[in-house]
């Protein structure tokens, strides 16, 4: 009969999916030696041997490959009792996950957040720019601040508003158009193939010239900046454009046909966490004052 620690398993988990020791002591957080003592210390005391030692990496054994699949099953196991019991929590302090989009974290939100940090100071906000997605799907972030349409089923929340898009261009560049069409300059700040399923990027790529097009980016925030300084006319998102000094929102209804929405979401098992239900009441109305 094996007694087995959970937190031994964890760290077999992180070697299988690093393939090696040094990857999981970045993702644990822990000391190279420790992870490599730990693993032996557990094979000498289970009588197994878990990883095949390869030039290439670390590779697990037949008995390694059953092990995983038990600590998979465990991980998952303790992922749903923990967050069911965060879902059970009444009081309005400890961490709370945010995940969101640089544009939103570019512009409206740093406000909003210093307000409810001074509302509810036991509240730690950890703030992550990944795939949101991701973060939620795999645990990694409490709440999402997001653009998009039709949010995936497992989700909750709430429809904030419609996101609006227009065309900018530094105070400059604005002058220098005053009174003239925008679609007829030749100077034009463009998102990448990163964005090809956005309908304002399909809307330049079958709209502006080509050659009209001098810069493209993976970030509207990098598109922000290059209007900025003046290297063109860039499409951004309302809240992102009106709230940067410095650039002018052209005189155009070419983007006005295009909106997404803006959703704040959670898990279901969170719905009823204090923090993460005063947080999204708290967003929800400053961010409904405010225009998209």
């Amino acid at each position: 009969m094996h007694n087995w620690d959970w937190d031994d398993l964890r760290l077999i988990l992180a070697v299988a999916e690093h393939a090696s020791f040094a990857g999981a002591a970045r993702h644990l957080n822990v000391n190279h030696t420790t992870v490599l003592r730990r693993v032996n210390t557990f094979e000498q005391a289970h009588g197994l041997r878990i990883f095949n030692r390869l030039a290439t990496g670390y590779t697990l054994t037949e008995a390694g490959e059953e092990l995983l699949r038990t600590a998979e099953i465990m991980r998952g196991a303790v992922s749903d009792l923990s967050l069911r019991l965060e879902g059970k929590d009444l009081k309005l302090e400890g961490t709370l996950r945010i995940t969101t989009c640089d544009t939103i974290m570019g512009s409206i939100l740093p406000q909003i957040l210093e307000k409810f940090s001074k509302q509810h100071e036991k509240i730690v906000v950890e703030l992550s720019t990944g795939p949101f997605v991701t973060d939620l799907a795999q645990r990694h972030a409490d709440v999402a601040i997001r653009t998009g349409d039709n949010p995936t089923e497992s989700l909750i929340g709430r429809h904030l508003s419609d996101v609006r898009f227009a065309l900018y261009a530094s105070i400059e560049m604005a002058v220098l158009l005053e009174g003239d069409d925008p679609l007829t300059f030749t100077k034009w700040i463009s998102p990448d193939l990163t964005f090809s399923q956005m309908a304002v990027t399909k809307w330049i790529q079958s709209t502006i010239p080509a050659s009209s097009i001098i810069f493209k980016a993976d970030s509207l925030i990098s598109l922000r900046q290059a209007a900025l300084a003046g290297m063109g006319i860039a499409p951004l998102p309302r809240y992102l454009g009106d709230n940067t000094p410095g650039l002018v929102r052209l005189k155009s209804d070419a983007l006005d046909p295009f909106t997404t929405g803006l959703w704040i979401l959670t898990h279901r098992d969170l719905r009823h966490t204090a923090r993460v239900r005063e947080f999204i009441s708290f967003v929800s109305d400053e961010l409904r004052q405010r225009s998209f």
